[in-house]
């Protein structure tokens, strides 16, 4: 429930969670403070708030927030062995490919990534180091499904961890602790605060020995999210199935009208008969979302002067709020991919990633429109493999 940790003020009756902005906390007597904080980093009542109302949502029964989704991704890192090894996604989001890859590895972390959809795929790769399978699902920008529920499966016969982001669908749309993780991760700036205004994260399970080595993790870390962005985020969030279900109805109709326009080779979206893994998405997802991928007939000339032309659509990094964003990822969220990598993934130049707000879908679809009808034809080449 959106209102699980928010109750109205016992003293004052307000109905808003306050933004506790004190840093440190009076004790009785030494060791012993009069309530539950003590020093800010540590715990603070707002965050409590929003940590309590998040881990309703997910049906877990904890939630830490963290200053950003790179903070709560870097924190799980650090819980794990030194030489473990996390088995992930082929398509992973391009900031936690480079924290795993640039970062964590030289340190002593593995990261093999594979593709899901081989049915055999995560138990061939499964090694004695394997300590952790890192999802995404849909992922990113791929839209590639990943079927929870037979990871766990398979992870819980090897004691393995599994960690799920669950940014791209929200709890609205998709639950993944019910469907047997260990831990739910997203990026707060995404679809829970889904204004544009606040960079946070938190994680979210139901194992208390898990919380307590993120919670001591994070607190000598120091990535706690400020009071005010959890006030900012607490604010989203009550407004969070409104937005997705707008969401979800805009996206829908922007695929649909995508997919019947010559100048668009290819659309992937959840929600369309069309994905390779509809009945997978119809298994697993209560909705589809608000996100629509999009590959543009030629190559970055076509697909510059498509997003050059969109007045609706802002191009810019970041998704889930409820402004409508087009996003080029090779040369934005995914350009620290190597290039062969992404050549393997499909994320050439022509790929188009859609943020689909809650805007008027006319006007979306009209923008959409208008921005396809200014891609010059006549000298249309594919520049894919030259890429």
């Amino acid at each position: 429930s959106i209102h699980t940790g928010c109750p109205p003020d016992p003293v004052t009756g307000a109905v808003i969670v306050p933004i506790s902005l004190s840093t440190t906390f009076q004790q009785k007597s030494p060791g012993k403070p009069i309530g539950t904080f003590e020093y800010a980093r540590t715990g603070n009542p707002t965050r409590k708030s929003f940590e309590e109302c998040v881990a309703s949502l997910e049906n877990g029964k904890w939630g830490l927030g963290f200053a950003s989704g790179m903070a709560a991704i870097t924190a799980i890192a650090h819980i794990l062995p030194p030489g473990a090894e996390i088995i992930s996604v082929d398509d992973l989001y391009g900031g936690t490919f480079r924290y795993f890859s640039k970062i964590a590895a030289p340190r002593g972390l593995k990261l093999k990534l594979i593709d899901f959809s081989i049915p055999s795929a995560l138990s061939s790769s499964i090694s004695p180091d394997t300590k952790m399978i890192w999802i995404e699902t849909p992922t990113n920008p791929s839209l590639k499904l990943v079927d929870i529920q037979h990871v766990v499966s398979i992870a819980k016969q090897h004691n393995i961890l599994v960690c799920v982001d669950n940014t791209f669908l929200s709890p609205y749309f998709q639950k993944p602790l019910d469907l047997g993780v260990d831990l739910v991760i997203h990026s707060v700036t995404k679809y829970l605060n889904g204004h544009s205004d606040v960079i946070m994260g938190v994680v979210v399970g139901r194992d208390e020995e898990l919380k307590k080595q993120l919670m001591f993790t994070q607190n000598s870390m120091g990535a706690v999210p400020s009071p005010f962005d959890c006030y900012l985020a607490l604010r989203g969030i009550r407004t969070l199935s409104l937005r997705m279900k707008c969401h979800q109805e805009n996206a829908l109709k922007v695929a649909q009208f995508l997919s019947q326009n010559p100048k668009v080779e290819k659309v992937c979206y959840p929600g369309l008969p069309s994905h390779p893994q509809y009945h997978l998405a119809l298994k697993q997802m209560s909705g589809f979302g608000g996100m629509v991928t999009i590959w543009l007939r030629g190559g970055l000339t076509e697909t510059v002067q498509f997003l050059q032309h969109l007045r609706i659509f802002a191009l810019a990094e970041s998704l889930g709020s409820v402004e409508s964003l087009a996003n080029h990822p090779a040369s934005m969220t995914h350009a620290s991919v190597p290039l062969q990598n992404r050549q393997q993934l499909g994320i050439h130049d022509n790929m188009v990633r859609l943020s689909v707000g809650i805007e008027d879908v006319k006007d979306l679809i009209e923008d959409l429109e208008n921005a396809l009808n200014h891609i010059d034809s006549s000298n249309s080449s594919d520049e894919r493999a030259k890429l």
